[in-house]
């Protein structure tokens, strides 16, 4: 078993992957980790949409009418969440409080999509987080079933992983130059 720290070091984005995906049973298992994040007032405010097989293109067709594209610029963005068997919709799913804004709950649900990331990798599955300026349009939203006070922060596309080494990590910033001190 791997260290948090070995972890965090070695996690790639692997932009292709295989056919193969986990199943619910180890998506349970992943989640149960991952939703241990720092969540002030333990309010949960997150929530993760499987999205498998014809839904996929579901979602792309989504993608495609919230972009009012037609012909090939459609097919590229229907395409796009076919490049993996499994997506994993990051759902915030904020709500009033008196003590906990908005950001700060997004930012617990932000820390539960890359914890389950790290779990996914250390698993042995292939993962990459994907975005993109459609990510929060109403069409986008209501393709996946979003409630009043969702919204999306993206999707890990998870599958296997080819029959390749790792993809190449870029290079970390420095760490020097990004710590401060307030004195």
């Amino acid at each position: 078993m791997a260290s948090v720290r070995e972890a965090a070091l070695t996690r790639r984005s692997w932009p292709k992957v295989t056919d193969a995906a986990p199943g619910d049973a180890e998506l349970l298992e992943l989640l149960a980790a991952a939703g241990r994040v720092a969540d002030h007032a333990s309010l949960a405010p997150w929530r993760v949409i499987a999205i498998r097989g014809d839904a996929r293109a579901r979602v792309g067709r989504a993608l495609a009418a919230a972009a009012g594209a037609e012909g090939e610029a459609a097919a590229k963005l229907e395409a796009k969440p076919l490049r993996a068997p499994l997506l994993l919709a990051l759902v915030a799913a904020t709500r009033p409080h008196p003590k906990v804004p908005e950001w700060e709950q997004d930012t617990a649900a932000a820390g539960v999509g890359h914890l389950l990331s790290l779990l996914l990798d250390e698993a042995g599955w292939g993962v990459m987080w994907r975005t993109g300026p459609l990510t929060r349009h109403p069409l986008v939203a209501d393709a996946h079933g979003l409630a009043a006070g969702e919204h999306l922060l993206g999707w890990l596309y998870v599958g296997g992983r080819p029959d390749r080494e790792r993809p190449e990590r870029r290079d970390a910033p420095d760490p020097a130059a990004r710590l401060s001190s307030l004195d």
